[in-house]
């Protein structure tokens, strides 16, 4: 399935799930990048403090402005996001709730009211977007401005690159490139960027700026860009509010009727 087919079959709906980043309410403070990357940090110093200030949290609420531009055209609309770490990560288009979608760790999940037609199956759908093996803990990585690998898993190196930390595997795939851009105030992502030069893929999830929410630092601003063969979407989401540790629910149940996208 290509990419533009996958987005005109579901609307813009799949598409805002990866980069619900970019929040903003009254008691939130915005972080500033006063850090300066410095050549003497080691690698396993750099990948220390990035899962050090990984944010911790029980549930998170969010009222978030989604906009994406596909063919030089731009549609946007707000929606609620809620998410209880590790285990729900929901999704419902707030004015008419024309469009919902829930995800766990074992299942994905979404209906659209405007063609009568949902989903009901596994990672598969999101891995074929942004064309990697996703995952739960992947997709909750990405929206909090964590990296998508264990960085323990196996040696990385670092750089500084501008005012970043780029930080790579040492043996990167023929198949995969993959670069973190981390930043040396805060140690959260700057960007995630991901290259399969072979199947003219790529994927860049660039987050402008933090804010520190409840001690939490939390995305504030975030734009993605996937590019698949000549198809191009980019996508730029602001949060209005954010609130941590809240009572939640996940209510989701498909209509009746609706006819079943089958992924071939």
């Amino acid at each position: 399935m290509k990419f533009s087919q996958f987005v005109t079959n579901i609307k813009f709906t799949i598409s805002a799930l990866f980069i619900v980043v970019a929040f903003s309410c009254n008691s939130a403070k915005n972080v500033i990048a006063s850090g300066e990357a410095s050549d003497k940090l080691s690698v396993k110093q750099v990948i220390k403090q990035h899962e050090k200030n990984s944010t911790t949290y029980k549930t998170l609420k969010a009222r978030v402005k989604i906009d994406i531009t596909q063919n030089d055209k731009t549609q946007g609309a707000g929606f609620t996001l809620r998410m209880e770490k590790d285990r729900v990560i929901w999704l419902s288009e707030s004015l008419f709730g024309v469009a919902r979608m829930m995800i766990t760790p074992d299942k994905v999940k979404f209906y659209n009211k405007i063609d009568n037609e949902y989903f009901d199956g596994d990672y598969k759908l999101l891995s074929d977007v942004v064309g990697i093996e996703l995952d739960f803990m992947k997709v909750q990585n990405i929206l909090l401005g964590q990296a998508i690998y264990d960085l323990k898993a196996e040696p990385h190196q670092v750089a500084v690159n501008g005012n970043s930390y780029a930080v790579s595997p040492k043996d990167q795939s023929a198949l995969m490139e993959l670069f973190y851009l981390i930043n040396p105030s805060h140690f959260k992502m700057d960007s995630l960027q991901l290259q399969q030069q072979l199947k003219r893929r790529m994927l860049q999830v660039d987050y402008a700026s933090y804010q520190e929410v409840d001690e939490e630092i939390i995305p504030k601003n975030i734009r993605i860009v996937a590019v698949d063969d000549s198809d191009e979407v980019a996508v730029a989401m602001e949060f209005k509010s954010v609130s941590l540790n809240d009572e939640v629910r996940f209510p989701f149940k498909i209509p009746s009727g609706y006819k079943e996208i089958v992924i071939k």
